[in-house]
């Protein structure tokens, strides 16, 4: 099951005010998703935020196709509050408004996966 990793750059010392959105985040309505022929593409398993001075990478643990997990996203309410909220500490505004908009902005913020590891895939698997 893969992960993903999208980045934010952020105007440096709101640390705490950007933790404090994040904790109020409205999680989606379910973790299951489709994909455009609106049959399931998969689904998220987990989250995590993390902050280090100007720098915020949201890692996202799912299974099935990533492309559909933005589109999910770009559908929920809870993130249109957080990108609204979030605006004011961005250090380059970015168009999340429409779904289109959102989507891009996540295919493009994402980080470039170099190794993930498993218990799946260790040499000692039982």
């Amino acid at each position: 099951m893969p992960y993903a990793a999208i980045t934010y750059r952020v105007k440096p010392g709101h640390e705490d005010d950007i933790a404090e959105i994040f904790a109020g985040f409205q999680r989606a309505d379910t973790p299951d998703f489709t994909g455009d022929d609106g049959e399931a593409a998969g689904r998220l398993l987990g989250t995590g935020v993390f902050i280090k001075d100007d720098v915020i990478v949201r890692v996202i643990h799912y299974e099935g196709d990533f492309a559909a997990v933005g589109k999910h996203m770009a559908a929920q309410k809870g993130v249109h509050m957080l990108e609204q909220q979030l605006a004011p500490y961005l250090a380059e505004q970015r168009e999340t408004d429409s779904a289109e908009g959102f989507a891009a902005y996540f295919r493009d913020a994402t980080m470039r996966s170099i190794s993930q590891l498993t218990m799946d895939t260790h040499p000692a698997k039982v």
